[in-house]
């Protein structure tokens, strides 16, 4: 197929074209200074030119709860801009595959552990990353909405949880928990800080998943797609697992070699309590994440030094 992907230059995109399944299709990867994807007539004007087959809408303005307190109004607009233009720019041109990268942080900050897809809309939103959750809900809906008046469209969107590993963002400003930890715990080494601090009391729960599961996934969902496979219209994707605060930094502070303590701060932020995601319905699909957390850490972390430091 001709693919669409949009996002090629963050984590996901990268991890996706690196997958060896990429290479049976042909994939269109335009930066964002040759597609707007917040110019709604440039993405029509797009897909009107180069008449891809599928999409898969993997681009948006991601952050941590740093990043999504900071700016609520810029990742509120420009992921809801991104989706409504990609998403309905694709059903005009009469696409009938594509896939919707979502997130968890759309599911109500009360819910029950672990989180089903039918929790979405159920309940108040965590307020760290509220406008963030908003937007992805608004593709998400859209994707829905297609598919119930389209016979023939496919739009499904996937919800992974946290992701974390190759090409990740290592910069604490607007990186997420993993990778941010890691730059921590490595700086603190290398400084011989026989410290690190950790925001809460580190007993929050979180579900981090290697970001090449996430690719086997996509590839296994574009796969039913071509065999007319009946796709449910939203799957939860996760590794199944979650895991305090406290045990990623332990199990970060055990690949990289630092052997100091941790202290906590009880003033900081720490966002929802636990959030661990259903992935029954993708498991039953015959898809399952095979990294574990330690293996996905060691990859992560010999990218950090070989290509982030010394690359």
């Amino acid at each position: 197929m001709k693919i669409l992907l949009t996002g090629s230059s963050g984590m996901v995109g990268k991890n996706i074209l690196e997958h060896p399944d990429a290479q049976a299709h042909e994939f269109l990867t335009p930066g964002s200074k040759e597609l707007n994807l917040l110019d709604s007539k440039a993405v029509g004007d797009f897909f009107a030119q180069h008449q891809p087959d599928c999409v898969i809408h993997a681009a948006g303005r991601v952050g941590g709860i740093q990043a999504n307190m900071a700016n609520p109004v810029g990742f509120l607009v420009d992921n809801t801009l991104m989706g409504v233009n990609v998403i309905n720019s694709a059903h005009e041109a009469g696409v009938k595959r594509l896939i919707n990268l979502a997130s968890s942080c759309m599911f109500p900050r009360a819910a029950a552990n672990p989180l089903k897809e039918s929790d979405i809309l159920q309940g108040e939103l965590e307020p760290t990353n509220e406008g963030y959750a908003l937007a992805k809900i608004t593709a998400t809906r859209l994707c829905e909405y297609i598919s119930k008046t389209d016979e023939e469209a496919q739009f499904c969107t996937l919800i992974p949880c946290n992701l974390y590993g190759r090409f990740d963002k290592f910069d604490p400003a607007n990186s997420h928990m993993i990778p941010a930890v890691i730059r921590k715990i490595h700086e603190a080494k290398i400084a011989g800080n026989q410290q690190v601090e950790i925001w809460g009391d580190g007993e929050a729960r979180r579900e981090f998943m290697y970001a090449q599961d996430l690719a086997d996934v996509i590839f296994h969902t574009l796969q039913s797609m071509s065999s007319q496979s009946t796709l449910p219209e939203l799957m939860n994707v996760g590794l199944g697992q979650d895991y305090t605060i406290n045990e990623y930094y332990q199990t970060v502070a055990d690949v990289v070699g630092y052997e100091g303590e941790f202290s906590h701060d009880l003033t900081r932020p720490v966002g929802m309590r636990q959030k661990l995601i259903d992935s029954s319905i993708a498991n039953s699909q015959g898809w399952k994440a095979k990294t574990s957390l330690v293996d996905g850490i060691e990859k992560t972390y010999r990218y950090f030094v070989e290509d982030v430091l010394n690359g």
